[in-house]
């Protein structure tokens, strides 16, 4: 058994291409291209002097003394705030950027909630001379004002979604609606593993950069190749899918996924989409989706604008069903109070989407002789404001053992 892709775009359940009928030569051209590109020497050759030269790639993989210390084990950070425009989604767009230009794509269109995957795209966009196109929820819009800028600085158009509570899911819908309207010289950089096949194993490949070098990096340090833990957030789940790639079918890893909480699972002011999704269809595949009896998408919430999403990969759904990850949901709090901890112990201002996955550190018992691998999806940069905003009087800022 395989937890990977199956033939026909398949994880367990859930995946699959679930498109309008104007769609369906763009994703079934995109389903017969993928793998002959991402395979071959050439595209090979580029992508990994691109990751190398451009991006910085490998990301160190940094052993935290002092969080260790607090959680009673060894703690590895995989540092992919460290990557050229600060986080993993460079990755990810580099490698489809290539591909776009294989298919003959001139216009590129993508979605962004936190504006990471926004600013990548803008960059590779830029690097590659093409046309670019965000579309990026309003209340996004607000709150993460310094990615806005750098996607216009760098030359993308960026569209503020007004439609539902202005957020992630509502710039996806745009994003899909331009791309019915434009799909012939139109390419869909879809910024993580969700969206109909081949766009979650397509991405997933692309990030499972991520995993290979923590194999590499670990058997440099450890003397072995594995780690008892590997522990990711998740909203659409790319970077989570690049942590666990080449270890998912691996039983004596624990994967541990950190999804977002919000004000609390049971408020309803929420992000847990495993802990309350029902199976239903959002933006072409069928995984978990929080709905309400009637099938109606339930608007979600999030402190992370990355995070704020009402459904989850079908990779990450299909772990959670087959009871392959552990999936905590971290709350808003949580995930601030394991910001201030990250920056005050070990120096690193993590993004918010990162801060659940430090979280749900406190939610698992260690033993001292584990070893456990956390990646640091992107840096709080885009995040100080909401940071500054949050009200921090319950956290002794001048004690960290109390944090």
């Amino acid at each position: 058994m395989t937890f990977l892709v199956d033939n026909q775009g398949y994880y367990g359940e859930f995946g699959g291409a679930y498109i309008p009928e104007i769609l369906h030569r763009c994703v079934k051209e995109l389903q017969d291209t993928y793998l002959d590109v991402l395979q071959s020497e050439s595209f090979r050759r580029q992508y990994d002097q691109l990751l190398r030269d451009y991006v910085g790639r490998p990301s160190p993989l940094y052993l935290a003394h002092r969080l260790s210390q607090q959680y009673g084990c060894k703690i590895y950070l995989k540092r992919e705030d460290l990557n050229h425009t600060g986080a993993h989604k460079i990755n990810n767009t580099i490698g489809q950027i290539l591909l776009a230009r294989h298919m003959g794509k001139k216009r590129i269109i993508a979605e962004t909630g936190a504006g990471q995957h926004g600013v990548a795209t803008a960059t590779v966009c830029a690097l590659m001379n093409m046309e670019c196109i965000v579309y990026m929820g309003k209340t996004d819009v607000e709150r993460q004002r310094v990615n806005v800028e750098k996607m216009k600085m760098l030359g993308a158009t960026v569209v503020p979604v007004t439609s539902g509570n202005m957020t992630l899911k509502d710039a996806t819908n745009e994003a899909i609606r331009d791309w019915c309207c434009h799909p012939q010289n139109t390419y869909y950089i879809i910024g993580s593993t969700v969206g109909p096949h081949p766009y979650p194993d397509m991405v997933a490949r692309l990030q499972s950069v991520i995993s290979e070098e923590i194999r590499k990096q670990l058997l440099e340090q450890e003397g072995r190749d594995y780690p008892d833990y590997l522990i990711a957030c998740v909203g659409g789940g790319s970077n989570a899918a690049g942590t666990i790639y080449h270890y998912v079918d691996d039983r004596r890893v624990q994967i541990v996924l950190a999804e977002a909480g919000g004000k609390g699972v049971e408020t309803g002011m929420t992000a847990a989409t495993i802990a309350l999704g029902q199976l239903g269809i959002i933006h072409g595949a069928r995984t978990y989706v929080i709905q309400d009896e009637d099938g109606q998408i339930q608007e979600p919430y999030s402190i992370s604008a990355g995070l704020d999403y009402p459904g989850i990969g079908p990779m990450h759904a299909n772990l959670a069903k087959q009871k392959r990850a552990l999936v905590l949901a971290v709350n808003d709090d949580e995930a601030i109070r394991a910001a201030y901890q990250l920056t005050r112990l070990e120096g690193i201002i993590p993004a918010l989407e990162s801060a659940h996955a430090l979280g749900a550190l406190e939610k698992v018992n260690f033993r001292p002789d584990d070893v456990v691998v956390l990646t640091v999806s992107g840096r709080g940069d885009k995040d100080i404001e909401t940071y500054l905003k949050y009200n921090t009087s319950s956290f002794n800022t001048s004690n960290t053992t109390a944090l």
